[in-house]
Formats: C-alpha cells, structure tokens, sequence
C-alpha cells in the first residue's frame, strides 16, 4: 500500500465516481481466479487491489466523518501500520 497512490486515486474518485474505483476492484478480484496468473503478476494485482480499496476507505471517511484529505490519509495510514504491527 502506498500513500501516494491512494491519494492520486482518491483524485480520480473525486473528479470522476467511485463507481469506477468499485468495478476496477471487482475485475481485479476475478481477475485474481484465473490460474493463469503467475504469482508476480497476483503479487502486483493484490498491490493494485490493496490501493483501490485503501482509497475507497479514505474517501468514506472523509465523507462520514468529514475529515480533510490529509486528515483521513493519516487516519488510514496509523490504522494499517498499527494492524502490521500487530
């Protein structure tokens, strides 16, 4: 998962519609069925997933609790370095 890459994502939701970040996500989810996928290429896919879903969290945080951008990205992140941690 990578900060910056959620956060140009969380862009995109904006300008556009999470409903384009939700069905990426379900297509890389099937995706990830297929045996014909390597192991590299699952290791980039569930990259990809893993942003997709972190930006879709960030996004409904900021609309239910109605943080700042800055605010929710920081809340995600101390979230998932204290889960790692773990």
């Amino acid at each position: 998962m990578r900060l910056p890459i959620i956060k140009h994502l969380n862009q995109f939701i904006e300008e556009n519609d999470q409903d384009y970040a939700i069905e990426a996500l379900e297509l890389l989810e099937h995706l990830t069925e297929s045996r014909a996928i390597k192991d590299e290429e699952l290791d980039v896919i569930g990259e990809l997933i893993s942003n997709i879903a972190g930006s879709l969290e960030v996004r409904e945080m900021m609309k239910k609790e109605g943080l700042s951008e800055k605010e929710a990205l920081n809340a995600f992140m101390k979230r998932v370095t204290g889960a790692i941690d773990q």
